[in-house]
């Protein structure tokens, strides 16, 4: 949880060296360093154009960085996870066990939950389906990912149910302000 909270504020002091205004929530209090997580205060510093980085997971065991994204996510009724991690996408088999291993352009949250892909965990695949919140699995070393994801341009592998999985095109490039994202913890 803690490595969370560490990589939330370096990113936070990345995108403020730039003169993008954020602000970091935590599941916990950590006063120093952030806010602890208020719902209403998130969204609203959303309304007022600043970025909110959520860390610290739910602040419970037994529930992974991936779950807190999506509830999160479901939370501020966002537009996307965006889940920025250590591998280009969603591979059709393991990559590191099998050398004809496939990137995924899309795939449905159904086929990740029915083929095992483990990109995330279940409970936070379901959590995105039943809200119907696409994710995005992009390469975080990769540099520009982060930004192409942040505007809609195509990057790693689009997650989401047969209707959103047109987000991809008729959002690419035309975010704005008001769209709520939420980049997944690392």
């Amino acid at each position: 949880m803690m490595a969370t909270v560490m990589n939330a504020i370096f990113l936070q002091a990345t995108m403020e060296s730039i003169g993008i205004p954020t602000r970091v929530q935590t599941a916990f209090r950590i006063s120093e360093v952030a806010e602890p997580y208020i719902r209403r205060r998130a969204i609203r510093h959303l309304e007022k154009g600043r970025v909110v980085i959520f860390a610290a997971g739910t602040g419970n065991p037994f529930f992974t960085t991936d779950t807190a994204a999506a509830l999160r996510c479901a939370e501020i009724n966002a537009e996307v996870v965006l889940k920025a991690t250590n591998v280009d996408g969603v591979y059709d088999a393991n990559p590191k066990h099998n050398p004809n291993a496939r990137i995924l352009e899309t795939v449905s949250y159904n086929e990740v939950i029915s083929r095992d892909l483990s990109v995330m965990d279940m409970t936070a695949v379901t959590l995105c389906q039943e809200n119907n919140i696409p994710v995005v699995v992009f390469n975080l070393q990769n540099t520009g990912n982060i930004a192409k994801a942040i505007v809609g341009e195509k990057v790693g592998t689009f997650i989401g149910c047969t209707r959103n999985l047109e987000y991809r095109e008729s959002t690419e490039g035309s975010l704005d302000q008001e769209d709520k994202i939420l980049v997944s913890e690392w």
